[in-house]
């Protein structure tokens, strides 16, 4: 929601008249969808050495597709070495690539030979973290038994060349844009200098995408602008100014935090970037939409290199020239309510979702924090039998992934999704960031746990995902707030935290609840506009008007150029039969923002409840102009009608 002024880190609501005789809150179909994707950037050595000491075989594949070599005929590099190395290897280890060292030539892979025999055998490498039984996606690549056995019987040979000219080619990597020239490129203004310290950083960048348009996206490509330092990108959609109110408060690029509640993933799309990851481009007709004045905002997780770094990063979009003719779905299972105390080896969460419509699995993608051990995520369906989607034996937060079925999974109406997650908050767990191990709740940040396994979903037709949507909202929604109350039982004080789930109770139909927390917003905050107008709105929806006037009057006496403050107070005087005081305030609210069609729609009740039905119905056209959304629409027409029948 837009705050005025100065007050960046503040959100507003919105009160939205009906047809002139009462005041209906706008639904707020919103939810928290923080995710951080990791990275196929490979560790340094020294930590790949430690990450293979640490992790559990996981289970070889089932199907060979190479012998290995026999021991009268070692195997050498340029014949049997080269192949497995350069498609499995090298895409991420050569010049310019993700990876911190190069494996492109017989010098570099001997080099590594024994550490490239370690991390493959744990499995740590390539890095793949999904059971290869679950199914098929998308850049799936594991190396099988019969690989292994090469890889290790050649370095038990001491790793000879063979001859040169028995090696295959090289991979082409092509640069530049790999799905094509962009329609629209964006980037940084100016570069992030990322220090030399040697600790991880987060930091969320707000870029603008000058569209004059509703433009429809097919997809983007991302470019790291310095694949030496960049582990993942977590890219999100924000159609208000908030992202960018937060970037510009911070005298650098970009801001430290949190991403806030109005960067979203766009229309049933999964957004972001790990090394190697580049997602296809959408059939058109799977297109999302693009508002004008929307911001992309992407977070980046970096790792110092031990120089100082400049980081600017670079998108390219992809236009479809045509609407959208089906939109996926994103149902989140998980809980908000981890509670893990200090030591405690298994503690499990679990989820599940049946569907009330035909639906198409589209991706999956689960996300947790550095506890986690185990995730499992099945599909039971009404004949009772039942399958893996999703299975992690040995769940790492540094490998995370979109994982994409080269196939759709068709699921029919009556399928259970579920989800299942172990955590280790011992001494044991090598990757536990509390040492000794301290209790730790549900939270957005790394140092927190989270748990959560996405399904982007296709439904048959729009009747079916609106019926779909519905739900997964109301859903997500109510674990939201448990979220969100858990966090403010850590930072009671946080008012930004009160603000959001305060906008989620409105949204569920419980005004008397998020007053409770827009009063503790405001809190030590009474010069703070906005808060005194979140707390009004609140009243206004609880029906408690009188209280929520001073509110009002408050926010405007804080900063007089508060258009929506205005608004809403008119609509509140309206509500009371004030209809002077009313009209004199949605007339301030008008000037002061010319295109609000729900203050115009306001005023034009306003109008009429004087008798001035000409000045009315002028607003009612000047609304309709504007091309409100349909509803708005809908219901200035038949107001229209009905004062041109007076």
């Amino acid at each position: 929601m837009k705050s005025p002024g100065n007050t960046k880190h503040t959100k507003d609501t919105k009160i939205k008249m009906g047809r002139g005789s009462s005041v209906f809150p706008k639904p707020f179909a919103v939810f928290v969808a923080v995710v951080f994707f990791a990275s196929f950037v490979c560790p340094t050595e020294r930590s790949e050495a430690r990450a293979a000491d640490a992790a559990p075989a996981a289970r070889s594949a089932a199907h060979a597709t190479q012998a290995p070599a026999s021991p009268s005929s070692a195997p050498v590099f340029a014949r049997d070495v080269a192949p497995i190395v350069f498609e499995a290897c090298t895409p991420c280890h050569r010049q310019g690539g993700p990876g911190p060292f190069s494996l492109a030539n017989y010098k570099e892979v001997r080099q590594r030979a024994s550490q490239i025999v370690k991390v493959t055998r744990s499995r740590f490498m390539p890095p793949w973290k999904v059971d290869p039984a679950v199914g098929h996606f998308q850049g799936q690549r594991q190396l099988t038994d019969a690989e292994l056995a090469t890889l290790d019987a050649w370095v038990t040979a001491g790793a000879p060349e063979g001859n040169p000219v028995d090696a295959p080619a090289l991979p082409a990597f092509p640069d530049g844009w790999l799905l094509g020239t962009p329609d629209l490129i964006v980037t940084l203004p100016a570069p992030f200098v990322l220090s030399a310290e040697p600790t991880d950083a987060f930091r969320i960048f707000a870029i603008p995408i000058p569209v004059g348009k509703r433009t429809y996206v097919r997809g983007i490509e991302f470019h790291p602008g310095n694949a030496r330092v960049v582990h993942h990108a977590n890219i999100r959609v924000d159609r208000t100014e908030t992202s960018r109110r937060l970037d510009e408060a911070d005298p650098l690029p970009g801001y430290d935090g949190l991403m806030p509640r109005t960067a979203e993933y766009p229309d049933g799309h999964f957004l972001g970037w790990t090394p190697g990851q580049v997602a296809p481009l959408v059939a058109p007709e799977l297109a999302w939409t693009l508002e004008p004045g929307s911001d992309l905002v992407v977070q980046l997780h970096m790792q110092p290199s031990g120089a100082v770094e400049k980081v600017q990063p670079v998108i390219g979009l992809y236009f479809s020239d045509r609407p959208p003719v089906r939109t996926p779905s994103i149902l989140r299972l998980g809980s908000q309510g981890i509670d893990i105390p200090p030591g405690e080896g298994h503690y499990v969460i679990r989820d599940a979702y049946t569907l009330p419509v035909d639906v198409d699995i589209l991706a999956i993608q689960p996300h947790a924090h550095y506890r986690a051990k185990e995730i499992v995520g099945t599909a039971t369906f009404p004949d009772g039998t039942s399958r893996r989607v999703m299975y992690i034996r040995d769940w790492d937060f540094r490998w995370q992934h979109v994982y994409r079925l080269v196939e759709p999974l068709s699921l029919p109406k009556g399928t259970t999704l579920a989800m299942e997650y172990t955590y280790d908050n011992s001494a044991a767990n090598v990757r536990n960031p509390e040492v000794p191990p301290a209790r730790v709740l549900w939270g957005q940040r790394s140092k927190d746990e989270m748990g959560d396994l996405w399904f982007q979903l296709l439904p048959k037709n729009d009747k079916d995902r609106e019926r779909l949507n519905a739900e997964i909202t109301r859903k997500m929604i109510a674990e939201d707030i448990i979220g969100y109350e858990t966090m403010l039982s850590v930072t009671p004080s946080d008012h930004e935290l009160h603000d959001d789930v305060a906008l989620l109770y409105l949204g569920t139909g419980k005004p008397l609840d998020a007053v409770r927390h827009f009063r503790a917003s405001l809190d030590g905050r009474d010069g703070v506009a906005p808060a005194h107008y979140n707390l009004g709105t609140g009243l206004a929806v609880a029906g408690q008007f009188d209280e929520a006037v001073k509110h009002y009057q408050r926010a405007i006496q804080l900063d007089p150029a508060y258009a929506v403050a205005y608004a809403n107070l008119g609509s509140v005087l309206l509500q009371q039969g004030r209809t002077r005081d009313a009209t004199t305030h949605l007339e301030k609210a008008v000037q002061l923002n010319p295109q609000n069609a729900e203050a115009l729609n306001s005023l034009s009740v306003a109008y009429a409840a004087e008798g001035e039905i000409e000045k009315a119905l002028a607003t009612i056209d000047r609304a309709l102009k504007l091309n409100p959304s349909a509803d708005m629409q809908k219901l200035l027409r038949q107001r229209r009608d009905l004062l041109t029948r007076r």
